[in-house]
């Protein structure tokens, strides 16, 4: 004759495994809720949309809660580093990152997601009104695990997506714009030469070779600032170069587009020291263009370099109306510019230059501030000599 069950056998009769199977309808109904609430990308997507693969991530959960795992494997699988899906035969939760992607969901809305899908399980699984069995425990770690598996699944889909989309993005730009605006560009120095000086055909092919130039620095920014989006820093090469020959030589190549107005540089001390010439010729040629930009008209722009003990210090000043004071604290984040006249007629920039000035002195280890007021603006920058 069998014995009753004890209580804790009985209890335990429902397994959180066979409770998922059972009640995913539930599930699924409790989560969507969550998703389509508290989730910002979710507003506006359907129930099926919200639905996708969660309950081939619910079937992968409960086949994983029942099968055979060592001490190793289960503490490999607590931190998110159990087996994964190959590139030939992708997990749910891979496949779940991809469309989730697709519908413009950021990684943290995307992990939101388990975690509304673990609190709905936990929730249901515990309101099912039976004592607590001595299973249960091993069920909801068994569940957290397999919870944690899918999160890495799917970060780690996302992440790999994500980093081809730049590497694609960053191809488009980098080869397929810039070579038809060199052709131009070219097109436009062949005309200048075929040109008399003073005929409109010249001033034409001028107008032509300055656009595209123009259209070359903007893609040249577009592709530092979008390293710097995808979490690439901008690279630097250390090498012995003297500060003040740069800024003569970059004053000199920026004196032609100047727009009259005159350009100074002053030096004082020992200028050498070990950066990356071309990147300091990048923050050169920003500021200067900057100070062109927003100077008075037939103003003089003042470039000084200065040689202290353990550092140089550049600044560029010019006169002009003062950067309001709630532009200040922002100037050097991505697209900010200032209100000057000359924004509000419209330009050929895109108001990336100090952004990526910032980031050039950051990767040096330097600093850069601005000062503004009715004297005029100062940008000032101070990098280390090593």
């Amino acid at each position: 004759m069998a014995s009753n069950p004890t209580p804790d056998q009985s209890a335990s009769s429902l397994r959180l495994a066979d409770f998922i199977r059972q009640d995913t309808d539930a599930i699924i109904a409790e989560w969507i809720s969550f998703a389509s609430t508290h989730v910002p990308a979710g507003a506006a997507m359907t129930h099926l949309a919200l639905r996708d693969h969660i309950v081939e991530i619910l079937n992968f959960v409960a086949d994983d809660c029942e099968s055979a795992q060592t001490d190793r494997q289960q503490v490999q699988k607590s931190k998110g580093d159990g087996p994964k899906g190959s590139r030939i035969h992708h997990s749910a939760a891979e496949i779940h990152a991809a469309l989730r992607l697709d519908s413009g969901f950021d990684i943290d809305q995307m992990v939101s997601e388990y975690r509304a899908l673990r609190a709905s399980v936990v929730k249901l699984w515990a309101g099912r009104g039976q004592p607590m069995a001595r299973t249960d425990v091993d069920d909801l770690t068994r569940f957290n695990e397999a919870i944690d598996q899918a999160i890495a699944e799917s970060v780690a889909e996302y992440t790999r997506l994500m980093s081809e989309s730049k590497n694609l993005f960053l191809g488009i730009i980098g080869h397929d714009l810039r070579n038809p605006i060199g052709a131009a560009s070219m097109a436009g120095e062949a005309l200048k030469k075929l040109s008399t000086p003073d005929s409109k055909q010249m001033a034409l092919a001028s107008h032509v070779v300055d656009a595209t130039q123009r259209g070359l620095q903007i893609l040249n920014d577009l592709l530092e600032v979008t390293r710097s989006a995808f979490g690439t820093d901008i690279p630097v090469v250390r090498a012995p170069m003297d500060m003040a020959s740069v800024a003569r030589r970059i004053v000199a190549e920026m004196q032609s587009l100047s727009k009259g107005r005159r350009i100074d540089v002053t030096t004082d001390g020992d200028t050498n020291g070990a950066w990356d010439e071309t990147r300091i010729g990048q923050v050169f040629s920003n500021l200067i263009g900057n100070a062109v930009e927003y100077s008075l008209p037939d103003s003089a722009i003042s470039v000084t370099v200065k040689g202290a003990p353990s550092n140089v210090l550049i600044a560029v000043h010019n006169l002009g109306a003062p950067i309001p004071a709630d532009d200040l604290a922002n100037l050097f984040e991505m697209l900010m510019r200032g209100r000057s006249e000359t924004e509000r007629r419209g330009s050929g920039h895109l108001g990336l230059g100090l952004y990526i000035t910032k980031k050039i002195v950051l990767a040096h280890d330097g600093a850069i501030d601005v000062s503004s007021d009715e004297s005029g603006t100062t940008f000032a920058v101070r990098l280390p000599r090593a």
